[in-house]
């Protein structure tokens, strides 16, 4: 179990970088829609290295909502309502058809999702030994 959770934070962590190199240069819509994209990759990730992580310390999770109450229940996450934010914007973006609410989702994932992503493979890496 302890090799798969590592593949899944390198992949994870790897998805990160691209996630913030994306956003760091994001001039335009085109860009931008980039950089969801990215996001919706990442947060795939994101949920399911929790999955991980939570069945090695014996909690069964299910789905994305799932993981992430758990895993503020078991401390890994700090602000639970970011998460499930995070969570309702990735449904979301695979309904966008209008600019205002692609650059409201783009302006969440640049000013917290990004950081509190980044957060979440730190402590994880962390409470797995590394």
């Amino acid at each position: 179990m302890k090799d798969v959770l590592e593949y899944s934070l390198k992949k994870l962590k790897d998805a990160c970088k691209k996630l913030e190199e994306g956003v760091k240069q994001a001039k335009d819509e085109l860009d931008k829609d980039g950089v969801i994209q990215r996001f919706e990759f990442t947060f795939e990730l994101l949920w399911k290295a929790l999955k991980i992580y939570l069945e090695h310390q014996g909690i069964i999770v299910k789905t994305p909502r799932d993981s992430f109450i758990e895993a503020f229940r078991t401390n890994l996450i700090i602000n639970e309502k970011i998460f499930l934010d995070m969570l309702e914007d990735r449904n979301n973006t695979a309904h966008i058809y209008d600019k205002v609410t692609s650059e409201k989702i783009f302006n969440r994932i640049k000013k917290t999702y990004t950081l509190e992503i980044i957060k979440i493979v730190d402590k994880l890496k962390t409470e797995k030994g590394d």
